[in-house]
């Protein structure tokens, strides 16, 4: 069982939707942490992973290992600019091109001492405060189905609603937008399809089940592992690839949130680890430093296994058929039914589990997660680390 446990746990994910192509196959060996934490010291990420970002960014990896050099140090400079510019703060992003950080402020007395941290500064009109509540009063609101999701975007200054082509003539969206406008600075944009969550039905084989609903693993923590809220409820048993017992739902929210922890046990055990499913080498899990707007990120699923994309806005609001889902970040990664509640990674950094989106790996799509260090919070847990 010990065996098995381990194999099951890899294929799960052990912190990711990732595994192994078959459920005989045997686990993806991740590499010792001695040689991955001497190779995080001399270079951003591995081969592999310099890889996988040329294929899906279309980056030489002279250009992949300047992108992730350049976020790494954006990273570090936006909690910096944050609190220099204060109350003044109207949000940041990342600029591949440049590979700079642009923090946006509402105060031009500010200006200089967000430039001092490092940062390019854009003066704006609105500060994330005020941003952020008129879109706690668009949250109120109830959003048609014709009414995709609604986020503050820092480059526009505005809070951005997005709407399902062909709807927007719709009476009841048209209401919506209305009284969107009322609560402050919108801007309406067009998408192509609806939001849907990624559960899918029993596969045989691929990672963890709730009755016939297959999802994948997030993140390891300590006594278990993270997901999302829509692949069971609370008090749920669970199942892994070969059909046995792990543990149970100890917590589980959706909508209104999309996220849900695991206790793990019954010969399984947990480790900080992403896997690549031979597209890249395992991925070891050293934190959960947030990433910025604009910088590169890659998702590992049971079904799609893994992609990677960009992060292109946060405090976005989902609006599901099951219900408005909030505090959401967006990405440009493809996602597929069964890679729910798998994990986006930065780098080595864990950024969230995947809650759902549109299109597919085939066309390509747009995908959202529900960030991982509020789930942490949430629960009480403790990220399991390498």
């Amino acid at each position: 069982m010990i065996g098995a446990g381990l194999s099951a746990l890899l294929v799960l994910g052990g912190v990711a939707v990732t595994g192994l192509p078959t459920a005989s196959a045997a686990p993806a060996v991740p590499t010792s942490a001695s040689t991955s934490q001497s190779t995080s010291a001399s270079a951003p990420a591995s081969a592999a992973l310099l890889s996988a970002m040329q294929k899906d960014l279309g980056l030489t990896k002279t250009q992949a290992v300047a992108r992730l050099t350049a976020e790494h140090k954006a990273t570090a400079i936006e909690g910096k600019a944050h609190k220099a510019a204060g109350a003044a703060y109207a949000g940041s992003w990342f600029n591949p091109d440049s590979g700079t950080l642009t923090v946006a402020v509402a105060d031009r007395d500010k200006a200089a001492s967000v430039r001092a941290t490092g940062a390019t500064v854009r003066l704006v009109e609105h500060s994330a405060r005020e941003l952020d509540a008129v879109k706690r009063r668009i949250d109120r609101l109830h959003a048609p189905a014709g009414v995709s999701s609604w986020r503050v975007d820092p480059r526009t200054n505005q809070v951005v609603v997005d709407v399902v082509a062909g709807h927007q003539s719709d009476n009841d969206v048209r209401t919506f937008l209305s009284q969107s406008r009322a609560a402050g600075p919108v801007h309406v944009v067009e998408t192509a399809e609806a939001p849907r969550t990624f559960a899918a039905g029993t596969v045989g084989g691929d990672p963890w089940y709730t009755g016939n609903v297959r999802c994948s693993i997030g993140f390891s923590v300590v006594g278990g592992f993270v997901s999302a809220g829509h692949c069971g409820q609370a008090g749920q048993s669970v199942s892994g690839w070969d059909g046995s017992y792990i543990g149970n739902i100890q917590g589980s929210t959706f909508p209104g949130n999309d996220w849900s922890w695991v206790n793990v046990g019954s010969g399984w055990w947990t480790v900080a680890v992403v896997l690549g499913w031979g597209t890249v080498s395992d991925q070891l899990v050293h934190g959960s430093a947030e990433a910025p707007i604009g910088a590169s990120i890659c998702r590992s699923g049971s079904t799609s296994h893994w992609h990677c994309g960009a992060v292109q806005a946060k405090n976005v609001t989902v609006n599901y058929s099951q219900g408005a889902v909030y505090s959401m970040t967006q990405t440009s990664v493809c996602a597929e039914p069964g890679d729910s509640g798998g994990s986006y990674i930065s780098g080595d950094q864990a950024q969230g589990v995947t809650s759902g989106g549109s299109g597919d790996c085939t066309s390509g799509g747009t995908t959202f997660y529900q960030p991982i260090n509020p789930i942490l919070s949430h629960f009480g847990l403790t990220l399991l680390t390498a």
